[in-house]
This record gives structure tokens, C-alpha cells and sequence, in this order.
């Protein structure tokens, strides 16, 4: 779901765009597995599509790394690597607390109410026990508070660390040690610091938010910071 879907009213989506939707939730569950074999021919009958319109898809899964595709071969489910998701983690974090300052000092008047309508959403995707709603929530209040900073080149690396970093919780965890509710709460502390115009106390909060969405997160960034000079 892009920014702008994720704020606005909901569009009805295309035939390649539904079938987009439905294969990136069955990859980011993990309903379709690492290596999971995807073939043309047999998601157009799923989709009652063409296989025109399902290559459609299959290419914009492509471009956000969700699927590995050969000519003249079969599109599989790209891996989840755990070298991958520190890489994307520490990426991740490295982005949005350098970013902080600039998100503080914008004139966005907009920005702490979209962010509290975003949270909102979240909390009910929660109490509705919906996963995928809530993580394509939560990529958007990210997406939305990056978007402050005005650096918009940026936006699809941190997209995809967003996207790859929430997949691989989820096929590295037990879904009753996923607490929806403090999925949602964790936003809280960012929220606080972006009302009270804090940058020093946003950078904390995104850094503490980073480094927790992963088990091996604390212990990827106190080693990187114990070897800083």
C-alpha cells in the first residue's frame, strides 16, 4: 500500500493491483513460503485473470525484492535472510534518526494529525486482530513521518527496509509472542516527541523502536556501537 492509499480514501484497485495486494500479503504472512514456486498460469485461474495482468504483478513484487524472477522461468518467493534483515535493520535506523532533525524542523502542519489518524488505525486493525492491516499501517506512519524530512529519493530504500524488515518477524516469530496492541502502542514515544517538537527526544524513540522490532536487535547495535571509536 502506498503513502498516499494508506491517508486518502480507498480507490477500488485494478485486477493487477488485487492480485498484487493478496500475493504481498501471502509472502509478508508467510502463507507463501521462501522458494514457494509462483506460476502464470496458475494465479490467473486464482485471480480469473489474464496472465498479462498477473506478469503485472509478478514485476512490481519484483521491484520491491518480495519475488525472484528468471526469463523463461519459474517467479519464486525470494528468501528471508537474517544477514539481509540486519543489513536492512541498521539501514533502517540509520535513515530515519538522520532524519529526525529535519522532520522537526519542517513546517508540516499536517504531519502530528496524520500520524495520530495512522495510530488510530493501527489500534483498530488490532482490536480486529488484522496483522497485515496494521503492518500496512505501521509502514505508513513511518513512510508519512520520513516524508516530513523532504528527501524523497530516499523513501523507496526506507519502503522496502520497512517491508522486508516487518517479513521477517513475522517468519522468524510465533504469532502469540506478536502482541498487536503493543505493535501499535510502540509508536506512542515517537508520536510524544514529534507534539513536543523534540528532535534529540525523536531520535531516541526511533532508535529504541528500530532496534526492538527484531530479537537480534539489541545485540546488532550495541555491537556496532561498542566498536565506534
Amino acid at each position: 500500500m502506498s503513502l498516499a492509499e494508506t491517508l486518502g480514501p480507498r480507490r477500488q484497485r485494478s485486477r493487477s493491483e488485487t492480485a498484487e495486494h493478496a500475493l504481498r500479503r501471502d509472502i509478508v504472512l508467510g502463507t507463501l513460503a521462501p522458494g514457494a514456486a509462483l506460476r502464470e498460469l496458475d494465479l490467473a485461474q486464482r485471480f480469473s485473470c489474464a496472465q498479462g495482468t498477473i506478469r503485472e504483478a509478478l514485476m512490481r513484487l519484483s521491484e520491491d525484492g518480495l519475488v525472484t524472477r528468471r526469463a523463461r522461468r519459474d517467479t519464486h518467493v525470494a528468501a528471508a535472510n537474517p544477514d539481509d534483515a540486519q543489513e536492512l535493520l541498521c539501514i533502517r535506523r540509520d535513515i530515519e534518526c538522520r532524519a529526525a532533525i529535519r522532520v522537526i524542523e519542517s513546517r508540516d502542519d499536517s504531519l502530528l494529525p496524520d500520524l495520530e489518524t495512522l495510530m488510530q488505525s493501527m489500534r483498530l486493525a488490532a482490536l480486529q486482530g488484522d496483522e497485515y492491516t496494521l503492518m500496512e499501517y505501521d509502514r505508513g506512519f513511518h513512510l508519512r513521518l520520513f516524508e516530513a524530512a523532504a528527501t524523497p529519493v530516499v523513501e523507496p530504500v526506507l519502503f522496502r527496509c520497512l517491508l522486508h524488515t516487518q517479513r521477517f518477524k513475522i517468519l522468524n516469530s510465533e504469532p502469540e509472542s506478536r502482541n498487536l496492541q503493543d505493535t501499535a502502542d510502540r509508536h506512542l514515544s515517537i508520536l510524544e516527541s514529534v507534539a513536543a517538537r523534540d528532535a534529540d527526544g525523536l531520535t531516541r524513540a526511533l532508535s529504541h523502536h528500530i532496534a526492538t522490532i527484531v530479537d537480534f536487535g539489541p545485540e546488532v547495535f550495541a555491537a556496532g556501537e561498542s566498536s565506534e571509536p
